[in-house]
């Protein structure tokens, strides 16, 4: 069974301050702090891959699609990089005034070619209207809007597990610049290319709610 990252309790901590008269304090509470679990949009995850004639963009979950590709293809030789959108706003989202504690992004690796590779991950924070185009592959056409780097790098101990990421810092980035979505680029990580390729649960079934990718964010 897989479980996802369990919320963590933060108590309010009371600060007492102790007048120079001995007549009485101040007391500082903490700001009470609230979670919201968000599942990624099937709708709009999906992946794109580089060709050697150029671009094939997969996107929208339904019946014979329920996962989502990051990293090169060992066999064809093809890059691909996965794209996750979450929606911030509505029901369960995260205010738009809120001040951002914590992120965690978690998706559910399925499998990894071949098992025995280690593929090196960065997550880029980016932003453009849907559907995926191809452009929002490159890098200097999509900007990144803030970054982070998955350590260590994915390998089979990985596999049948749901690896969970810190991306407070593009949280906090995607709240500064007051994005509807949280939308993040999954590739391998720049460099030497390595032949290893990522398989992302994204599925839409019964287990959605324990396998689908999830981004939990504590604000306050």
């Amino acid at each position: 069974m897989h479980v996802r990252i369990p919320v963590i309790a933060i108590a309010c901590g009371i600060l007492s301050l102790s007048g120079c008269g001995g007549g009485g304090g101040d007391t500082i509470v903490a700001p009470q702090t609230f979670t919201a679990k968000i599942l990624s949009d099937p709708r709009f995850d999906g992946d794109i891959e580089q060709t050697s004639s150029g671009f094939t963009i997969t996107q929208g979950m339904s019946s014979s699609v329920q996962t989502v590709f990051a990293g090169i293809d060992p066999v064809a030789g093809t890059e691909f990089r996965a794209f996750l959108d979450f929606p911030l706003t509505g029901s369960g989202g995260v205010p738009g005034n809120a001040s951002i504690s914590s992120a965690f992004l978690e998706f559910l690796v399925d499998d990894l070619q071949p098992i025995t590779g280690k593929l090196p991950v960065r997550i880029d924070l980016v932003a453009f209207p849907q559907p995926m185009i191809e452009t929002d592959f490159d890098r200097n056409a999509q900007p990144a809007l803030a970054s982070v780097i998955v350590t260590p790098d994915i390998s089979r101990a990985d596999v049948g597990t749901l690896v969970p990421i810190d991306v407070t810092a593009l949280m906090v980035e995607a709240q500064r610049r007051g994005l509807g979505d949280f939308q993040v680029r999954i590739m391998e990580d720049t460099g030497p290319p390595i032949s290893v390729l990522m398989i992302i649960d994204d599925s839409t079934g019964a287990n959605r709610a324990s396998q689908a990718p999830l981004l939990t964010v504590t604000y306050f």
